[in-house]
């Protein structure tokens, strides 16, 4: 129970195995909002047999997928996961402009569902997902999440972090205008059964912060 919880309890960080995976899933189920149900959904004929939940654990024990474990990192309190956060860089644009909706319509003309999450910033370093469990949050976890991709864009040379957030998702949205993102673009999310929110999908983007100058400049 939440009540149960003591706030002040230590929380550590680590790497995800390909142990983690199913908790993986989870957390995705939670950081997207019922997207990531809609994309294993999708999948079902490729591998038969199994949950939804199960599809997508199979898909982030994958080494060589973005949303895999080797690019997620793991919240901890006394050994029990409590949320995640997956990162990986964009990259550099290739041209000036970014594809537009007509450019990513389907041939036949049926609504893409997936085509507003290709909404990106090139050259940044970009939070794919990041969630904690309900009865861990307001504790500060996102907060530290933050504070890792922070440094995890300074160690790889990006100035920006990039993210996408529904509109309709409030709290989200103050957590990261209060750690200094803001809207840099927007598209209208298609709607479906399985995702939660409709309206704006927002493109969010803040400058890396330089902790070792920030540290500096506190200890003058």
């Amino acid at each position: 129970p939440s009540h149960l919880i003591n706030p002040m309890q230590t929380t550590t960080f680590r790497p995800a195995t390909p142990h983690d995976c199913h908790t993986i899933a989870k957390l995705y189920q939670i950081a997207s909002d019922g997207v990531t149900d809609y994309v294993w959904s999708t999948l079902a004929n490729d591998y038969p047999g199994l949950q939804p939940l199960e599809i997508g654990a199979k898909r982030y024990a994958d080494e060589t997928n973005v949303f895999g474990y080797t690019h997620c990192i793991l919240a901890e309190r006394d050994g029990t996961t409590v949320g995640m956060m997956n990162t990986f860089p964009i990259a550099p644009a290739l041209n000036d402009s970014l594809p537009t909706e007509a450019d990513r319509q389907p041939l036949d003309h049926e609504p893409d569902i997936l085509a507003p999450y290709n909404l990106e910033a090139p050259n940044t370093w970009y939070i794919c997902a990041l969630a904690v469990f309900p009865e861990f949050r307001r504790q500060g976890i996102g907060t530290q999440f933050l504070t890792i991709a922070h440094q995890q864009a300074q160690t790889q040379g990006f100035d920006t972090l990039s993210l996408l957030c529904f509109e309709q998702n409030t709290k989200a949205v103050k957590l990261y205008q209060r750690q200094g993102f803001t809207t840099l673009d927007r598209t209208l999310v298609v709607p479906h059964p399985l995702i939660h929110y409709t309206g704006d999908l927002l493109l969010m983007t803040a400058p890396v912060k330089d902790f070792a100058q920030d540290t500096a400049d506190n200890r003058k």
